[in-house]
C-alpha cells in the first residue's frame, strides 16, 4: 500500500470507534465525522509548500512562513463526502468546494455520473477529494477520472475507512493518488459493503433509510 497515509491518530481511533457504533445517532455521527476530517485535514495538509515574508510583531521585524503555491480545492462525492466538508474548512477556510455527484448502479455496482460542478481554475489547485467510504473503489476511481479529465493536475483522496479491494482498485487505476484514511478494513461483504464499517454513511449522516 505505497500511496496509502493511515492516520492513526489516538483523537482520530476514538472517535472513529463512536462514529462506527450503531447507537451513534444522526446529530452526534455529523459531529463526529466532521471532528475527524478536520484532524485529518491537518494531516492531509502537512506538505502544503511555504514561502517567507516579512511581517511586524509588537516588538520587531521578523521574517516568517506562508503557505505558498497551490491553492486547495475541496470536491466532495455526493452525498457522502458533504459531511467531510465543514471540518476540512474549519483548517482551510478559503479553500474552493466543488461537487461531484455519482450513484452506483443497484444491477452493476458501477458509478454513474449526475452531477459535476466545479471551480474554474481546478489546474492550479491541490485537490482533496472527500469520501467517508472506500468500498469497492468504483465511485473514487471514477470521481477522480473526471477530475483529470477537466484539468486537475493534484489530486489526493481522503476517506474515513477504506476496504483493501477499494484501496488496491484506486492504487491499480491512478498510482499517482495519495490515499490518506483513519482505518483500513478487513473486507467487503456480497453486497459491497464494508466489514466491519460504519453502514451507510450518507443515510446516517442525513438520517434517511
Amino acid at each position: 500500500m505505497g500511496n496509502v497515509v493511515i492516520l492513526d491518530h489516538p483523537l482520530i481511533k476514538h472517535k472513529l470507534t463512536f462514529i462506527r457504533d450503531k447507537n451513534t445517532g444522526s446529530k452526534d455521527f455529523r459531529e463526529l465525522v466532521k471532528e475527524v476530517s478536520m484532524l485529518m485535514a491537518y494531516e492531509v495538509t502537512r506538505n502544503l509548500p511555504l514561502e517567507e515574508i516579512e511581517i511586524e510583531t509588537p516588538i520587531t521585524k521578523m521574517k516568517s512562513q506562508v503557505i505558498s503555491g497551490k491553492k486547495v480545492g475541496l470536491v466532495p462525492i455526493l452525498r457522502a463526502g458533504l459531511g467531510m466538508v465543514d471540518g476540512m474548512l474549519n483548517l482551510i477556510p478559503a479553500a474552493k468546494v466543488g461537487h461531484i455527484g455519482l450513484y452506483r448502479d443497484p444491477e452493476t455496482l458501477k458509478p454513474v455520473e449526475y452531477y459535476c460542478k466545479l471551480p474554474q481554475d481546478i489546474e492550479e489547485r491541490e485537490l482533496i477529494v472527500l469520501d467517508p467510504m472506500l468500498a469497492t473503489g468504483g465511485s473514487a476511481v471514477a470521481a477522480i477520472q473526471f477530475l483529470k479529465e477537466r484539468g486537475a493536475t493534484s489530486i489526493k483522496l481522503v476517506c474515513l475507512i477504506a476496504a483493501p479491494e477499494g484501496i488496491e482498485e484506486v492504487e491499480k487505476s491512478h498510482p499517482d493518488v495519495d490515499i490518506y484514511v483513519a482505518g483500513v478494513d478487513e473486507k467487503l461483504n456480497d453486497h459491497a459493503y464494508i466489514i466491519p464499517g460504519l453502514g451507510d454513511a450518507g443515510d446516517r449522516l442525513f438520517g434517511t433509510k
